[in-house]
């Protein structure tokens, strides 16, 4: 008899296969103690298994390309952080811990205190366990964890993925994921997005699932069937094999035009972007340039690397966010250790008071890659929180020439007061994941708090509308480049909230077209008002799936 689960919709899709279960983690070593002439040889061990960690993970980052590069690129940094290594050798000479025990020791602490400060930085500790466990598994000669790879496409069930396994499934063989763990903006759920791979995650009833046993998923609704009727466990294997284009123009019924552009972060995805008929880029990440670095690249080698995206786009818009380091990316250059709350902390347009000159350089940068390409580039700042910061960015990319100066929209002050901050910006977009974040309250990573990191959140729309109504007293246009742009059901919600483009994934630019496709621009307003209507993000969601279910039936979604 079929069974239902339900969980946090994060990857629209559905799959139907065999489940195949993550493998246990690797067991925690015994406490013994070493003897003194086996100190010395033990922090060597340490030291070795912690940089052939690194350099793993260092050359999957340099495979991948996106997101996953760039998360990849930070646990990478993890495996061979000079706090961490140092408290587990202090543990070797002091306590004669042998290195195993000791790697494990000393991540267990560093891993409370990730969590103590709380969301983003809090999702890290999750990595660090990942980083630990495949250090312990170098040192004591086992296969590291990771997803196991059958000889059959199937489904992977697990608690959740670090960003190291993540980042490397193949779609072609792993058909979808549920996750007991996990949150709508974890790391899991990001890269499920990119990868096109439907996914349910914070699923409660997971953990019971049995290698073997067909599981029928629903990316879109949150749902996951056991045993289901093998008929639509079919239907939904075959709709999935046919994938719809998109035509390269986002628009409503009635003809409203909404841009539909894709989120890049390194050259390689501007090349996806294009392929799948993306309008323009609502969201560069710079990041790329300089993570994992001692030190600041200099503005010719940013020239170089904005160049390659900005010239696959010669004559449509690149919206480029400046440096977005601090938090859960910081940078030795730029951001400063031992911050109480890096969440709360200096991160963002934050970090120019600190370190004017790398903002500035960037700007330059950006400038001479805009001169050199003829891409229309925009320019925005994250974290802006004040009308203050906002003339001051703005009046910084004037002096560069950078004329389309725009902000983030990700704290909720900034939606709160943004009729004052569209006095300068000449643009914005709404950075959905930390504005989830900040207006709930919520550690993303955390499945019991899914229900809160939902971008369905009746306070969050609140937000979105005074946002849009802030700017329209302007005349300014506002995006989403969230990931809340790539739920199709959610689209036409944004934009009867007087969103006018939807930065994406590539890959769900066809389903959120589609959707819009069928619906006019009143038709996206009365949406709108029965989501802000709903006292809770399950029943905005259903209530909407409810009134254009024919067009999502339709549709396959």
């Amino acid at each position: 008899m079929s069974t239902t689960l339900t969980g946090a919709p994060v990857s629209p899709g559905r799959a139907a296969g065999p489940a195949v279960t993550m493998p246990a983690p690797v067991p925690e070593p015994r406490t013994s103690r070493l003897s003194t002439t086996e100190v010395d040889g033990a922090v060597e061990r340490l030291g070795l298994a912690a940089r052939a960690v690194r350099d793993e993970l260092t050359e999957r980052a340099a495979a991948a390309t996106g997101t996953a590069a760039d998360l990849l690129a930070v646990t990478a940094a993890m495996a061979a952080d000079p706090a961490l290594t140092a408290d587990a050798e202090r543990r070797i000479r002091v306590d004669r811990l042998t290195p195993e025990r000791a790697i494990w020791d000393a991540s267990r602490g560093m891993a409370r205190q990730l969590e103590k400060i709380g969301p983003p930085l809090s999702e890290r500790a999750r990595d660090l366990r990942d980083v630990r466990d495949r250090i312990v598994a170098e040192l004591i000669g086992v296969r590291p964890p990771g997803v196991p790879r059958p000889d059959h496409p199937f489904v992977l069930v697990g608690d959740d993925l670090a960003p190291a396994d993540t980042a490397t499934l193949d779609p072609a063989v792993v058909l979808g994921i549920v996750t007991s763990g996990g949150g709508p903006t974890s790391h899991t759920a990001i890269l499920a997005r990119a990868l096109g791979i439907p996914a349910v995650v914070a699923v409660r009833g997971a953990a019971d699932i049995d290698d073997g046993e067909t599981i029928l998923l629903d990316g879109g609704a949150g749902v996951v069937v056991r045993d289901p009727d093998p008929a639509t466990a079919a239907a939904a294997q075959q709709r999935e094999a046919t994938r719809r284009a998109f035509d390269g123009s986002g628009r409503t019924a009635d003809g409203t035009r909404v841009e539909l552009l894709a989120n890049v972060a390194d050259p390689a995805g501007a090349q996806a972007a294009i392929e799948a008929g993306a309008e323009g880029v609502g969201l560069f990440r710079t990041e790329f340039s300089f993570l994992g670095r001692g030190a600041e690249p200099a503005v010719s080698e940013q020239v170089a690397a904005y160049r390659r995206v900005l010239s696959a786009f010669g004559g449509r818009k690149v919206v480029v966010r400046t440096l977005d380091a601090g938090a859960d990316k910081p940078l030795p250059f730029v951001t400063a250790d031992g911050e109480p709350n890096p969440a709360l902390g200096v991160r963002g347009i934050r970090t120019a008071d600190r370190r004017p000159g790398v903002l500035d350089r960037q700007l330059q940068a950006i400038a001479a890659a805009t001169e050199a390409e003829n891409a229309h580039v925009w320019v925005m700042a994250p974290m802006i929180s004040t009308a203050g910061e906002t003339a001051d960015f703005v009046a910084a990319c004037a002096r560069h020439g950078l004329n389309t100066a725009g902000v983030m929209i990700e704290v909720p002050a900034a939606a709160l007061r943004a009729e004052s901050i569209f006095a300068h910006a000449a643009f914005g977009s709404l950075g959905t994941n930390d504005l989830i974040q900040y207006t709930m309250a919520s550690d993303r990573m955390l499945g019991e708090l899914a229900g809160l990191q939902s971008p369905w959140q009746p306070a969050v729309l609140d937000l979105v509308r005074l946002a849009c109504e802030g700017a329209a007293v302007h005349d300014r246009p506002v995006g989403v480049c969230g990931e809340a742009a790539a739920d199709a059901t959610l689209a036409p919600v944004l934009v009867g909230l007087g969103v006018r483009s939807l930065s994406m994934t590539p890959r769900a630019l066809a389903d959120v077209a589609a959707v819009l496709q069928r619906v006019d621009l009143d038709r996206c307003r009365e949406l709108a008002d029965l989501a802000l209507g709903s006292d809770d993000p399950i029943a905005a969601r259903r209530a909407v799936r409810d009134a254009i279910r024919p067009v999502l039936t339709d549709l396959g979604l």
